[in-house]
């Protein structure tokens, strides 16, 4: 039986620009895409990945070489979209790794490598498409972050702190964008069956830390192709997502994200509870 064809670009077909788009969620979120019938320029460090896909889709997809701590590749990443297909409608920025670690096992450098891909690089792409978008009074920015964004636990600082800075920049962003009609869009994945566990970076380890990261360690190294999340019903939920009249500001993704953020709004409120009286009537009182 021959395949059926691949869906043809409709007048209407949205053009996007996925960071880290051969593995994981960028993958599922490139295949979501070209399924709808979609323009993709897929960047990647290693574009040879996608030649497969490339073949596949040799008219809707192209594919640019991009490290998101680059500078120049991001500029020209955003430049040969724009040359490729025109304007972007919608940026992923999905490019990221994950860390293992207590804070003081974790060295600068490792520190600031994390801030500069997943925070500093996401950034750097988000004002790059931002002067289109306003002149176009339209387009959507996906921040990829995790429920790591708003929420931490031992071992995963430097993740959670790029992640949840990714987070507030973004809800800052849409406060600022959203009467220009630019929205955007945070995703907050919990446990997804990706390459994510088998590529994590850990840090040497301090015995005293072992009852408290060990597990983190473990539990993550043992859950390597286990995880309950299914990537390709994630890009669906986001292409969904994308079309609803009045979107949300964060989707979360997974069971395990619904209840960790839910847990954590409620230990929030139930410490605000707990220390209203030291909190409130602190105002300076005029005479």
């Amino acid at each position: 039986m021959n395949a059926a064809p691949a869906p043809t670009p409709t007048p209407d077909a949205r053009r996007w620009l996925i960071t880290g788009a051969n593995s994981g969620f960028g993958a599922a979120f490139t295949r979501a895409a070209l399924a709808a019938g979609d323009l993709v320029v897929a960047a990647v460090r290693r574009p040879e990945t996608m030649a497969g896909l490339a073949a596949e889709h040799p008219d809707r997809l192209a594919v640019v070489t991009l490290d998101v701590a680059d500078p120049e590749q991001c500029r020209q990443a955003v430049d040969t979209t724009e040359r490729t297909y025109g304007p972007i409608d919608v940026l992923v920025n999905n490019a990221g790794f994950g860390t293992v670690g207590a804070l003081e096992e974790t060295g600068e450098d490792a520190l600031r490598h994390a801030m500069e891909v997943m925070f500093f690089g996401a950034m750097r792409l988000t004002r790059l498409v931002l002067p289109s978008m306003r002149r176009r009074r339209s387009g959507t920015i996906v921040q990829v972050t995790s429920m790591g964004g708003l929420l931490a636990f031992a071992g995963v600082s430097s993740y959670c702190a790029a992640k949840g800075a990714l987070e507030q920049a973004s809800e800052a962003l849409a406060g600022e964008t959203a009467p220009l009609g630019i929205r955007v869009l945070i995703v907050e994945p919990g446990a997804f069956r990706t390459e994510f566990n088998s590529a994590l970076r850990t840090a040497e380890s301090i015995a005293d830390y072992d009852a408290t990261v060990g597990p983190v360690r473990d539990v993550l190294d043992s859950a390597h192709g286990k995880q309950p999340g299914d990537p390709d019903k994630a890009a669906a939920a986001l292409l969904v997502a994308l079309d609803l009249p009045n979107p949300p500001l964060r989707l979360a993704l997974g069971d395990d994200a619904m209840i960790a953020i839910r847990d954590k709004l409620a230990a929030v409120a139930a410490d605000l509870d707990a220390t209203e009286h030291l909190g409130t009537g602190a105002a300076i009182n005029f005479p």
